[in-house]
């Protein structure tokens, strides 16, 4: 096990069920304990939480899984549960699922009576190199991805990297779309180890986590509101968060890793266009990418709807669409407009590439 500081808190990574353990049973022996999940959490991963000695007379209440429930409808479930049991201020809220749950759950605890601390406990790879560090919480809202949220932080998180065995390959390769963009904004050694990585190796992703884990953390340390540096962590997410909240309610919905792999080639495109990437760098991230994530058919005739949720985007300044680019692999540059043009250019390069 290994720990990792933040601002006000620590993510410890590995075999963590004991340090867990003796800081709940430290700081909140006599609290009242709800912990949140969703059916696949509450298969896999929740016997092993109520094993913990501090939290075997917990509380669990279990929502659906899936993007399409991160509503304000299943918050207000949320809020009603934790005030028809009168929970009060004292109390600690224990989220145990992918990222809906560490997003919803903390954004939910959060705002009940002004804030009850939350601890995260994140099972998929996805909210254990992202969701669950760096204290951004939200639901969407009107089809509109993490439009109402909230900065809090956790009291600690705690990466059991053993629940990645309960996880699908799909699942697996969702959350490896953000270690990517750890990589593509923050180191190109990191980067080249990437395409060495042997996938069917997981013991290997306890060093991969334990990286991204710190170059998201260093971001989050320099600018936790993201007023500047932080907005580097939104690379690939301004093209990517609109396709997948257009294929949400779809038969073939995207999970969002797959439309964050998307959105990582065309704006390494986007980067190219705008003068600061070269074609050769554009080809092998492109390739990589590709070679990792099965393709997906966009529809042309579609490009007008995906314009019209980045214009939606909560990133955006003035009346421009915000994009954070690539200087280089490695090198991220912050607050980037570009054009209608340019953008519909990077959905056809990826579409025809």
């Amino acid at each position: 096990m290994f720990e990792i500081k933040s601002a006000d808190y620590s993510v410890f990574v590995g075999d963590v069920l004991t340090k867990a353990d003796e800081l709940i049973s430290k700081s909140y022996a006599r609290c009242h304990k709800v912990i949140l999940v969703d059916e696949n959490s509450a298969k896999y991963c929740l016997p092993q939480i109520q094993g913990l000695a501090s939290l075997k007379n917990a509380e669990v209440l279990q929502i659906q899984s899936g993007e399409e429930h991160k509503t304000l409808e299943t918050t207000s479930r949320i809020w009603k549960h934790l005030s028809s049991n009168k929970l009060n201020r004292t109390a600690l809220f224990v989220n145990v699922g992918g990222g809906v749950i560490i997003d919803m759950g903390g954004f939910a605890s959060s705002t009940y009576k002004r804030g009850i601390d939350f601890i995260n406990f994140p099972t998929t790879l996805l909210s254990q190199v992202d969701a669950s560090i760096g204290g951004k919480l939200g639901i969407d809202f009107e089809g509109l991805k993490n439009e109402i949220g909230i900065f809090k932080n956790p009291k600690a998180v705690f990466v059991h990297t053993e629940f990645l065995q309960t996880l699908n390959e799909r699942q697996v390769l969702s959350g490896f779309a953000e270690i990517i963009k750890h990589a593509l904004i923050a180191s190109k050694n990191y980067f080249n180890e990437l395409q060495e990585l042997n996938f069917e190796n997981i013991e290997e992703f306890d060093n991969i986590i334990r990286q991204s884990i710190e170059i998201k953390n260093n971001i989050v340390l320099q600018d936790f509101e993201e007023r500047s540096i932080r907005k580097a962590l939104n690379f690939g997410h301004t093209i990517g968060h609109a396709i997948e909240s257009e294929y949400l309610n779809r038969k073939n919905s995207l999970l969002h890793g797959e439309a964050i792999a998307i959105g990582m080639i065309c704006e390494t495109y986007l980067s190219y266009l705008s003068g600061f990437i070269s074609m050769e760098d554009v080809m092998e991230t492109a390739n990589y990418i590709n070679s990792v994530f099965t393709k997906v058919d966009l529809d042309s005739n579609n490009y007008h709807r995906l314009i019209e949720l980045m214009q939606h985007d909560k990133k955006n300044i003035s009346n421009g669409i915000n994009f954070t680019l690539l200087e280089r692999i490695g090198i991220a540059k912050v607050n980037q407009t570009c054009s209608v043009d340019q953008i519909i250019d990077a959905l056809d390069f990826y579409k025809n590439h």
